[in-house]
């Protein structure tokens, strides 16, 4: 690995560094998937334009969390972090399959790490791969199981939605106060990015607020109470006719039980990892932005 070179990601670097990921993780989603599930698909041109997006966004407003690692212009890993408000988060970290368990993926992340040093807290989506989550808890992270609901809802048991209105970018400080609530942190920036992305709904009444980014389901979700989070659960769920809802802690039971009564399967994978800090609730993260 001695001709091996480490250096800042650039946003040129993003359609490359897209396919790093893509493979990688349907490597990993192929060697750790069960028997029962679908098999594996690469991630499509539609979502990998969504990625290159993303990859750009992060590489601008917080350029120093961002590396790749090539040999002879090569791309054969990427890691993209961030810092929003003293809090630390890695939106993606991968290595092609054929230069894993060298070291390189040590020696990716300890820059980014290192660009984290100074945040009160952290977090990260992981996935089951046992390397991975070594390096993360080596790194001093705690890890909480994640669960997540797939299916066709029963629309017969889904109740009329009320006190859920369209977002817009006027709603950004009201969203950056619940995420600093629930999280700990605003999202700030990221808001525009994610505006982009998906359907933005909120709720907002006398005594609590609370947003939802939609996408065949809960994209993000944040609220000040559960009777919130779960209206806006409710209005994901209809809006769907296929639904996936991901990274519900088991301290999020509320969005258990509005995804068991729509008839959706509940199922166990991955782990939300944090640092320094509590799962938040009630929350849904973002895969990449948290």
């Amino acid at each position: 690995m001695s001709d091996l070179r480490i250096r800042p990601m650039t946003a040129d670097d993003a359609p490359a560094a897209e396919r790093v990921t893509a493979v990688g993780f349907h490597e990993l989603d192929t060697r750790m998937f069960r028997r029962s599930w679908p098999d594996p698909e690469i991630r499509p041109p539609g979502r990998g334009a969504s990625w290159v997006d993303r990859a750009r966004h992060l590489v601008a407003t917080d350029p120093g969390g961002c590396w790749v690692a090539e040999r002879d212009d090569e791309l054969l890993g990427v890691v993209i972090s961030f810092v929003r408000e003293k809090m630390w988060l890695l939106a993606t970290y991968a290595v092609v399959p054929g230069s894993q368990g060298h070291g390189l993926g040590k020696a990716l992340l300890a820059p980014a790490l290192e660009h984290g040093r100074g945040a009160l807290r952290g977090m990260l989506n992981a996935s089951s791969d046992p390397r991975a989550l070594r390096r993360y808890h080596d790194a001093g992270f705690r890890l909480h199981p994640q669960m997540f609901l797939r299916g066709t809802p029963d629309r017969a048991q889904i109740p009329a939605v009320g006190q859920v209105r369209e977002g817009t970018e006027t709603d950004i400080d009201l969203m950056d106060s619940v995420d600093r609530r629930t999280r700990g942190a605003a999202h700030g920036v990221d808001h525009h990015l994610l505006m982009r992305q998906h359907r933005l709904v909120v709720s907002e009444t006398s005594s609590a607020q609370g947003y939802a980014y939609l996408d065949g389901g809960v994209a993000l979700l944040a609220a000040t109470d559960r009777r919130t989070a779960a209206r806006l659960m409710w209005e994901a769920i209809a809006s769907s006719e296929d639904v996936l809802i991901g990274h519900i802690t088991p301290e999020n039971a509320w969005a258990v039980d509005v995804g068991l009564a729509a008839r959706l399967e509940l199922h166990q994978e991955g782990y939300l990892a944090l640092r320094s800090m509590r799962p938040p609730k009630p929350y849904l993260a973002h895969g990449a932005l948290m």
